[in-house]
């Protein structure tokens, strides 16, 4: 490895090295009990794939330059330099986890490997071995942000589309205006995905309540996040920040995507307008009566899993369950539940990559968790979970439907 390269890593590792970061090294006692909280290692038991295996890498290359015995005698510690062969176990060790915090809620101590990840996956990234497919959707994001005024005109004519299938579900005269754009001092400014089903259920549920929103050109997916690159994370959410400025919006409403949200609610500091899941929007309109949904109408036997970053990561557990509870008849919940419910294991950008083979391994508790609820349908608020529980349900063949939130309750909207 080149000294210029390894000088730039030594950067990166420095500028992380925040009091988090210094607590999460130091205080780890390698007890083990953070090896049965994990799914990759529940479907592939391998020490590698343990949350402290994985932190382990990243803690010698801390050891090796932040503390006094690494920097005078590397040799007599455990401490390990920037390596070719470093390099690649810390690929091996960001690209086996989601960064679901399932550990870190386990953790007698509270360890983030979640957060410890993040670090090694910006390393990789200047590095240059992180995933190309993420650099590549993370660097067209970007390029649009850039040039957004070149692709407004060919995604309002697929918008327009959309709104007549808005205009069929809701029985409406015309299909005119059913989803608004660039809609100065709206209520609401909903940010979709690039799939049809991420705008056209919200967009029903949206017309339905007669809400005053928008619809942003951005999709909520952050690429730059998934990739560990903090600059770009940085520009494409705030593409967002400034388009919902810029009219003037109250309330910036995310798309089931578990990251989406957190990304916005959490991790960009105060904000002038309020950021909402699209799951508490539905849960609003139920509880004020602004939408009507069907009483027990589902009569087959249905479960809710728990998106990470929507639950664990962002509290919003009791929402879904509600207008579950309201739609089915038979509800049935998973165990564990809630924060100690297991990773899907597509998450953290996995499931934007070749891996099948070890996505459908690593999903095994969730899919004995499915499997012991005796459900048919299994209903998720995340686009990268409803993928990954498709995933599942091919790989270990079981006879279940997946869901959206958002498709189950537009099927069950009393209109």
């Amino acid at each position: 490895m080149e000294k210029s390269q390894i000088k730039e890593l030594k950067s990166i590792l420095k500028s992380r090295y925040n009091r988090p970061m210094k607590y999460y090294i130091d205080t780890c006692t390698r007890c083990g009990l953070c090896y049965d909280t994990c799914h990759a290692y529940d479907g592939i038991p391998k020490k590698e794939f343990s949350p402290v295996g994985r932190a382990e890498v990243l803690r010698k290359l801390y050891k090796r330059y932040r503390s006094l015995s690494g920097m005078l005698f590397p040799y007599f510690t455990d401490a390990a330099g920037f390596s070719d062969k470093v390099m690649d176990q810390l690929h091996e060790a960001a690209w086996s986890c989601t960064g679901c915090r399932r550990c870190m809620v386990n953790c007698p101590f509270g360890i983030d490997t979640g957060m410890m990840m993040g670090v090694a996956k910006h390393l990789l990234v200047a590095y240059g071995t992180a995933p190309e497919e993420l650099v590549m959707l993370a660097d067209a994001a970007v390029e649009k942000g850039k040039s957004i005024d070149e692709f407004k005109e060919g995604y309002r004519g697929v918008i327009k589309d959309l709104e007549k299938t808005v205009q069929q579900k809701l029985n409406l005269p015309s299909p005119e205006n059913l989803i608004p754009m660039e809609k100065m001092n709206a209520d609401i400014m909903y940010v979709g995905l690039a799939g049809a089903h991420s705008i056209v259920n919200p967009a029903i549920i949206f017309n339905a309540a007669k809400e005053n929103w928008t619809l942003s050109y951005f999709e909520g997916v952050n690429f730059g996040f998934f990739a560990g690159d903090p600059e770009k994370a940085n520009f494409i959410a705030q593409r967002i920040i400034k388009e919902a400025v810029a009219l003037n919006v109250k309330e910036v409403v995310m798309v089931e995507c578990g990251t989406a949200f957190r990304i916005l609610h959490s991790l960009m500091g105060e904000l002038p307008f309020k950021v909402s899941s699209i799951v508490e929007v539905i849960y609003r309109y139920m509880e004020s009566g602004k939408i009507k949904l069907k009483k027990n109408a589902v009569t087959e036997a249905v479960t809710y899993h728990d998106p990470c970053q929507l639950g664990r990561n962002g509290g919003i557990f009791e929402e879904p369950r509600d207008i579950l509870k309201h739609i089915v008849s038979d509800y049935r919940e998973m165990t564990p539940t809630r924060e100690h419910n297991w990773c899907c294991g597509g998450g953290g950008g996995l499931g934007a990559l070749d891996n099948e083979e070890f996505r459908i391994k690593t999903g095994k508790p969730k899919k004995d968790q499915i499997v012991k609820t005796g459900a048919k349908i299994v209903v998720s608020a995340c686009e990268n979970c409803v993928s990954q529980l498709q995933v599942i349900k091919s790989g270990y063949g079981l006879d279940i439907e997946v869901k959206y939130l958002t498709e189950i309750v537009c099927e069950n909207l009393d209109v």
